[in-house]
């Protein structure tokens, strides 16, 4: 398998260090508010990479922690009333709702920031001690940027380009304006515990070195987060941790792409700022897990309704396909009418192209493209009467069938009854377009008695009427069936 590795800017070769032990810390969090589709996607993103290691055989320990000390925190709870501990409390248990609801699976380690301060402190005296830090009379105690000569190693930035944006804010006792706080002293109304340099609290990227190297070995073997944690947060991250163990921190840095909204950069400020739970009111979460993984992680992501309505067709158009194949294998009288070499191949191809695409750099959007060609070969024998009775179009059916639900679980999609699922989502779409399920019942009654009185004039008006209510009618062999337009 090939990641991207942020720190050498190339796609490189994943090898564990230790064995068929994979060690991995993502950066999760920080517990202030609801979490927004760019959190989601690099929930997502990680979810699958840490899949698909587990698929491949690899013993994996994902740690993903929460920030819940922080700036931020105790801005809202200052805003609300209420105590950092009480909004971090609050956030996480969203958090866990919104990922639950995803499909995200748990971290085998969640390690929170305040369950952490012995060991942040212990990391900082260290750093005091090798003369990489230096306390203030403040109580503040800061990182030497320049007593790491490799800083800047992973986001490729020059330490004198970045003299020239740095600055000492008034109140600051920094010796360099490029460097970072590993502890803050206490200020009236903040959380703070007890330390040698007095009452404070940790900075935000002293957290992910301590918790990261008290639960795996360094070096990790993968680091992630956002593209936007690259700088200044992984490169101080990188700074603090190899000058205080004389190691190497990760060997592989994997960063998912922004997510914009029709095109701009999401913000608050713009309007343009969408929750989990903004987007999850009106889809799906399968379809927003399923949207997410359509762009290579890598590249940007431009978020729309639009875009996920879109996205919603294609991951219909599975189910339903799945649901033919279903339907189809539960036959029982099949001829010995052989299947043209061609066709066997084909599907061999996307078996293949669908491995190939998850080796070359967790690519899923062309994964999903073979998936999709897959769905699209049983079509056409579902379509060839002698192919759909045969023992080999049974065969093949039953293979592609079977290739889906092996990857459902990588994917984290297509693991549901397909009945089931395309029940659920039109009943979501059904509310979306404000149709009242029970009044399509009735209507669909009604023109079901007007076909059995011939009264075919009637049966036709209804069906304009349901159109009208963006209502789809297809009489089947099974009776009358709806969709929404």
């Amino acid at each position: 398998m090939r990641l991207y590795n942020t720190l050498g800017r190339a796609k490189q070769e994943f090898v564990p260090q230790r064995g068929n032990a994979v060690s991995m810390y993502v950066c999760g969090i920080t517990a202030y508010d609801y979490c927004h589709i760019g959190h989601a996607r690099s929930a997502v993103v990680f979810d699958v990479l840490v899949r698909y290691l587990r698929f491949k055989g690899y013993d994996v320990t994902f740690v993903r922690n929460f920030t819940d000390v922080d700036d931020k925190i105790i801005k809202r709870a200052n805003e609300v009333g209420a105590s950092s501990q009480e909004i971090a409390e609050k956030f996480i248990g969203e958090f866990y709702v919104d990922m639950d609801a995803l499909g995200v699976l748990r971290a085998d380690v969640e390690p929170k920031c305040t369950e952490h301060i012995a060991e942040m402190i212990t990391l900082t005296q260290g750093l005091i001690e090798s003369g990489h830090a230096y306390a203030t009379p403040s109580g503040d105690v800061y990182f030497k940027v320049r007593s790491f000569p490799d800083y800047g190693k992973l986001s490729g930035r020059n330490i004198e380009d970045l003299v020239s944006g740095a600055r000492v804010e008034p109140g600051e006792e920094k010796q360099d304006p490029l460097d970072f706080a590993l502890w803050k002293g206490a200020k009236p109304g903040e959380p703070s515990w007890e330390s040698p340099w007095g009452q404070g609290r940790p900075g935000w990227h002293l957290e992910c070195s301590a918790m990261s190297e008290k639960y795996m070995p360094l070096p990790l073997d993968i680091h992630g987060g956002g593209q936007d944690l690259s700088f200044p947060h992984h490169e101080n991250e990188i700074a603090q941790s190899e000058a205080a163990t004389g190691k190497e921190f990760a060997k592989f840095w994997v960063h998912n792409g922004f997510v914009q909204i029709n095109s701009e950069k999401m913000s608050k400020s713009l309007g343009n700022f969408f929750t989990i739970r903004d987007i999850t009111a009106k889809f799906l979460p399968e379809t927003l897990r399923y949207f997410l993984l359509t762009m290579h992680y890598r590249s940007p992501l431009d978020f729309s309704f639009e875009a996920l309505e879109e996205g919603e067709k294609g991951v219909r158009r599975i189910y339903a396909a799945l649901a033919q194949v279903d339907a189809a294998l539960a036959g029982t009288k099949w001829s010995k009418t052989p299947l043209p070499q061609d066709i066997l191949d084909e599907q061999a191809g996307y078996e293949q192209g669908f491995v190939d695409a998850f080796e070359d750099d967790l690519n899923t959007a062309a994964a999903l493209g073979h998936l999709f060609g897959m769905v699209r070969l049983a079509g056409r024998v579902l379509d060839d009467k002698g192919y759909r009775k045969a023992e080999a179009g049974r065969d093949l059916l039953a293979r592609i069938r079977a290739e889906v639900a092996k990857w459902a679980p990588v994917l984290g999609v297509f693991g549901l009854e397909p009945e089931a699922f395309l029940t659920a989502l039109k009943s979501c779409r059904a509310e979306r377009a404000g149709i009242e399920p029970s009044r399509v019942e009735e209507l669909l009654e009604a023109r079901l008695e007007a076909r059995r009185a011939k009264d075919f004039a009637r049966s036709d008006a209804i069906r304009d009427e349901l159109a009208a209510l963006q209502v789809e009618v297809k009489d089947t062999p099974q009776g009358q069936a709806w969709d929404v337009l």
